[in-house]
């Protein structure tokens, strides 16, 4: 049986939730064939050596899904509805790297009894590798 989320009235502002995973090379590669991007500097180490990076990154969009985990089971948790995500790169993540995506509840928003939060992820050495903001609609009476 699945837990239902926490309603708008349960939640309070400075509520948060984390999610910690570390970006394999497995995660790269099949994020890849998902989104389309076979960007060479993803997925070619000898282009990636010639670039800024000195060595392939992982795409900005996966540490980015680390929020899902946190929306969908943990804060608000089951039944919420994303309406927005907002996310700033930072600095890269690379194979092997260990990120963690933390959210803190900053605002409810009555009228849409919506919640807005601010997004953080870090890799291990506590360096920001991004940060953003989203908008969610918790879980209803009904879910």
């Amino acid at each position: 049986m699945y837990e239902r989320g926490k309603r708008y009235d349960e939640i309070q502002v400075g509520d948060t939730a984390s999610f910690t995973k570390t970006i394999s090379e497995t995660d790269i590669y099949l994020y890849a064939g998902i989104s389309g991007d076979f960007n060479p500097v993803h997925v070619d180490e000898e282009y990636a050596k010639k670039t800024r990076f000195k060595s392939r990154i992982a795409h900005g969009g996966l540490p980015g899904s680390l929020l899902a985990p946190i929306l969908g089971t943990k804060l608000p948790g089951l039944g919420t509805v994303a309406l927005e995500v907002t996310q700033k790169y930072r600095r890269p993540t690379y194979p092997g790297d260990t990120i963690t995506c933390t959210v803190e509840v900053t605002r409810k928003i009555q009228r849409l009894k919506a919640v807005e939060m601010k997004i953080l992820w870090v890799n291990q050495r506590g360096e920001k590798v991004a940060s953003g903001s989203c908008r969610a609609i918790p879980p209803g009476e009904e879910d």
